[in-house]
């Protein structure tokens, strides 16, 4: 059986993520000429079209994107495997891509990078702040090496490590009259006076869950894009919210006339790291995750 070679891979990988095929060319340092020709003979030997051509567009078919996910597993496995062989490889050294999402990253990323940096000054860390469907993705297409997410959350062929429980707090105006935070009582507040993040954010989810959110009627038709939007709103006196214990200290809330107040201690979500399931750097991320969690537990972190 004929396989694709290494450099085929390489290059429509990179003709995946440019879209096109003169920049992808200029990307792998080869002429477009002989660009082309290798994906040409990519898509024969595949036995399929991976790739539709116009003048002007290059558009990936649905079998391209499958195949393009593959590829970069398949080199990102050989990469491994070749610091393996030449005993190179030492823990949380050379490349790493790390997804975030954005209910983390202001507040785990800042408490982390000094101490990485100096503890690992070989790690070349990428960082890629998204949603988390959207780095959950990544990750299963080879782009990302690992996430870090909250739970629950729905994630197959995949290994995870809980790191910490991020429990949530009553977030409000301190001089609200919306809510008597001492005393909060879900059945006592008004109708929509709960603001959350919209679709597509797992805070909303786990917080609607862990929270005990009845019934929608009390919650805002207004969602708030972000953490830093949310937070506004609340300043605002717009209405009350819950936010995830991590946020505490935050310069988001420094200036505000934001209070956090403790809740009952089942509500909270967990904060996880995630890999593809049967990951050669296995060993390294549960690593990573264990200088994370000792990170987070210094009463002196910054």
């Amino acid at each position: 059986m004929n396989l694709p070679t290494v450099k085929q891979l390489r290059y429509y990988v990179a003709l995946e993520e440019k879209g096109h095929f003169g920049k992808a060319a200029e990307a792998c340092y080869v002429s477009q000429s002989a660009f082309s020709v290798a994906i040409r003979e990519l898509e024969n030997l595949l036995a399929t079209q991976l790739v539709d051509r116009t003048n002007r567009n290059v558009t990936i078919t649905a079998v391209g994107r499958e195949v393009a996910a593959q590829a970069r597993l398949v080199l990102s496995g050989l990469e491994t495997l070749t610091e393996i062989a030449q005993g190179n490889r030492t823990p949380l050294a050379g490349k790493l891509q790390l997804g975030v999402i954005p209910t983390l990253a202001p507040f785990v990323l800042p408490k982390i990078m000094p101490a990485l940096r100096q503890s690992f000054p070989s790690l070349e860390l990428y960082l890629r702040e998204e949603i988390t469907p959207r780095i959950y993705r990544s990750l299963m297409d080879g782009e990302l090496d690992l996430i870090l997410l909250a739970l629950p959350y729905e994630l197959r062929n995949i290994e995870t490590m809980t790191l910490f429980k991020d429990r949530f707090r009553l977030a409000c105006h301190r001089a609200t009259r919306l809510v008597d935070p001492h005393h909060y009582r879900y059945e006592d507040l008004a109708s929509e006076s709960i603001l959350l993040l919209e679709d597509g954010h797992c805070l909303r989810d786990h917080a609607l869950s862990a929270c005990r959110i009845r019934g929608l009627d009390k919650v805002s038709r207004f969602s708030a894009s972000s953490l830093l939007t949310l937070i506004e709103m609340v300043d605002a006196d717009l209405g009350i919210t819950f936010l995830p214990e991590i946020a505490q200290g935050s310069p988001m809330l420094t200036g505000t006339g934001v209070t956090t107040y403790p809740m009952d201690e089942k509500s909270y979500r967990q904060i996880a790291l995630a890999w593809r399931q049967g990951s050669a750097r296995a060993e390294e991320f549960r690593q990573f995750g264990s200088f994370i969690q000792s990170t987070c537990e210094r009463p002196d972190t910054p």
